[in-house]
């Protein structure tokens, strides 16, 4: 159920949670139970900001109580960038739908494989497309941790915060102001890991590297100084960078070389203490979501392996990085996952292929999908490429249609939403055992120390 009115919340919370005068839990097992259940969906669908924002607070809070707090990966990644550990490729889940299901398959495979090297993200498109905002997607994911009995750093994680290459062109101040305001937003909804994405600037006419690169790591340090500006005490924020956008041109050592140069010499000039980057996205051939062939299925890819692993070493061996980090990998075959942490990958990102077996699985309501894709039909014909069949367009555009059902998804019958997450389960086990993340609570544990943080007391409470 949802709680409408922050009164009505109160009273479900008596007893439970005491947040009047500081806060405590009264009584964990209760909260666990159906109550959990519903702050989430509280937390996502309550009417009024104020009513959404304490259920949002609340659920952040008593995760942190219950052993589940927001962190960044920072201290991980800096071991890893002394070579104190390797073989771990970080995987990195978007979630788009059912986000609070899903998020509980993910915590229930995480404490099967002991899994402690592992991040929730969003990208900034799929905020505004899914109608996830940063401290919603929070909450929704520490109720899931608390549902669950999940114990141990919950690291949240903004995805390609990116600036859009035209925009910037005409309104720079405008562009990066917008992104300035999200990254300040996202830090405040407990996000401690952001991807800083000015790769969209990357000018390859120009006639050196150095100056096809030069808007993309300027504005990367001036984005970092802004980050570093806004960290909550005793936390510094794990934030990438990114040479080539996906879906481009393949990524080379000259490329990394010119943007991290820049990047720290622009950084420098700044504040030579400032601390900054972790890692580093680069291009080996993939594309977001797959590439889509007439019938609707997805193209197989000739991933870069090779550049993969020498740009990670060299993340590594002259800057002291954990690695490269690999986009647009969910969709790809099976048997390649196992290569990323054989090729020393710091970061892979997972978003396309869950959303697909939501969609696709044959528990998922036939009527909400012809819905749902006539609204797609109707609503998003102008993103229709030339020459793309029903099929091509569906697949690309569908993700778009996870905030305008967003309920009605979450709603759909218990028996559909089981085994479509028994069935997302099992493929996270699968990639959680393929990409090293197994049994690396320990690991975790020992790189990682505690620094609680309370995000802002919503105000009229």
């Amino acid at each position: 159920m949802i709680y409408e009115g922050i009164s009505n919340l109160r009273h479900a919370l008596r007893s439970v949670v005491e947040f009047e005068d500081g806060f405590r839990i009264l009584d964990a097992d209760r909260l666990r139970g159906d109550l959990i259940d519903d702050l989430a969906w509280t937390a996502a669908f309550a009417e009024d900001d104020l009513t959404r924002n304490v259920a949002r607070w609340v659920i952040i809070e008593s995760a942190n109580r219950l052993g589940l707090w927001l962190a960044s990966i920072q201290e991980l990644y800096e071991a890893r960038g002394r070579g104190e550990y390797s073989g771990v490729a970080v995987p990195a889940v978007n979630i788009r739908g059912l986000t609070y299901d899903v998020a509980r398959a993910v915590f229930r495979a995480r404490k099967k494989l002991k899994v402690g090297a592992m991040i929730f993200e969003i990208a900034k498109s799929e905020i505004g497309y899914t109608k996830q905002p940063p401290m919603e997607y929070t909450a929704v994911i520490a109720a899931a941790g608390i549902k669950e009995r999940f114990e141990g750093p919950l690291f949240m994680q903004g995805d390609h915060f990116q600036v859009k290459a035209k925009a910037y062109s005409l309104h720079r101040e405008r562009e990066v102001r917008m992104l300035k305001e999200l990254i300040d937003e996202s830090i405040k909804g407990g996000f401690l890991n952001i991807d800083l994405d000015t790769s969209t600037l990357v000018d390859l006419s120009k006639e050196t590297i150095v100056e096809q690169q030069r808007e993309n790591f300027s504005l990367a340090a001036e984005l970092c100084e802004y980050v570093r500006s806004k960290e909550p005490e005793g936390v510094t924020i794990s934030l990438g960078g990114e040479i080539g956008e996906v879906g481009g041109k393949n990524s080379t050592t000259e490329e990394l070389g010119a943007f991290m140069e820049g990047f720290y010499d622009e950084l420098a000039k700044r504040d030579e203490n400032l601390t900054g980057i972790s890692k580093v996205a680069i291009q080996t051939g993939t594309a977001h979501g797959g590439i889509p062939l007439p019938d609707g299925t997805v193209a197989d890819v000739a991933l870069d392996f090779d550049t993969l692993e020498t740009l990670s070493a060299m993340c590594r061996d002259d800057y002291g990085l954990a690695g490269a980090v690999q986009h647009g990998a969910s969709t790809l075959p099976d048997e390649l996952f196992d290569r990323f942490p054989k090729a020393e990958a710091a970061e892979i990102h997972l978003a396309t292929g869950f959303q697909n077996t939501i969609y696709d699985h044959d528990e998922f309501p036939d009527d909400l999908k012809k819905e749902i894709y006539a609204w797609i039909s109707q609503h998003l014909i102008g993103e229709r490429k030339e020459n793309q069949t029903d099929e091509q367009f569906i697949y690309k555009t569908r993700k778009k249609a996870f905030g305008p059902f967003k309920k009605r998804i979450w709603s759909i019958k218990k028996s559909a939403k089981q085994a479509i997450m028994d069935e997302l389960q099992r493929r996270f086990e699968f990639l959680f055992e393929k990409l090293g993340a197994h049994h690396t609570q320990q690991l975790v544990s020992l790189e990682m120390m505690r620094v609680d943080v309370h995000l802002k007391r919503p105000e009229g409470i």
